[in-house]
């Protein structure tokens, strides 16, 4: 199914969600903090088991220290396999909202299940090639769906230009099955791309090496990308 790249005629709230994987770990509830006070309005958090993706990252002690750092909502990004087995302990330890692979999941709407029951917001991600069917199928029980625009695993990747096309289907459906589930999209965004993404149906943005690095402070990035984000 083809999308129509026009301009999105309903308001939209661009939502931006700096990811601790580019952060100093050293200085992490700082840095949370910083992002905070600059108009952050989400904090992404990558779990990766070395398994479904090639890197190890974090666990849900880093989850606690994130919910004892800041209000803003923990968006969780389990890229692990059989992610059912650890749902439960990410929203134990303040996940606000959890979101799973399509493709690491067996029974993927039992898992959708087990996330809403245990009380956090449920995501649904996918990787650049895999079918966004499973999304329509899954859309009434999302809160939110996720495109991956890199291989995920690693940061600092480009941005792959056809997910600006599956943006635009999944934003079609979202309107017609479920208007409440947000459209993430996470994976090479900064003040180049989140403009492109944002019309072709993104409404949070997950940037991570454009808001922690070393050029520039976090809150001008912040506030650099959300002026690419929105045109503003």
């Amino acid at each position: 199914m083809a999308a129509t790249f026009v301009a999105i005629l309903r308001p939209v709230t661009v939502l931006i969600a700096p990811s601790i994987l580019a952060s100093d770990f050293g200085r992490l509830a700082e840095q949370v903090q910083e992002a905070e006070r600059a108009g952050a309005d989400v904090i992404h958090i990558d779990v990766m088991d070395g398994r479904f993706v090639p890197n190890i990252t974090i666990g849900p002690l880093i989850v606690e220290a994130c919910r004892r750092a800041t209000d803003l909502p923990l968006d969780v990004h389990l890229m692990i396999v059989e992610p059912e087995r650890h749902v439960e302990a990410f929203a134990v330890a303040g996940a606000d909202w959890l979101t799973v692979h399509a493709e690491a999941s067996t029974h993927l709407h039992r898992t959708l299940q087990l996330i809403r029951n245990g009380g956090a917001k449920a995501g649904l991600a996918l990787n650049p090639l895999t079918p966004l069917a499973v999304v329509r199928g899954a859309l009434p029980e999302l809160d939110l769906t996720l495109l991956t625009s890199v291989n995920p695993g690693f940061g600092g990747q480009s941005f792959i230009p056809a997910t600006l096309e599956r943006l635009g289907v999944v934003r079609e459906w979202r309107d017609q099955l479920n208007p409440e589930c947000r459209i993430e999209v996470d994976g090479g965004i900064n003040i180049d791309t989140a403009g492109a993404a944002v019309a072709a149906g993104a409404e949070l943005l997950v940037a991570g090496s454009s808001v922690f690095n070393g050029r520039s402070g976090i809150a001008q990035n912040i506030g650099d990308l959300r002026r690419a984000a929105t045109g503003g």
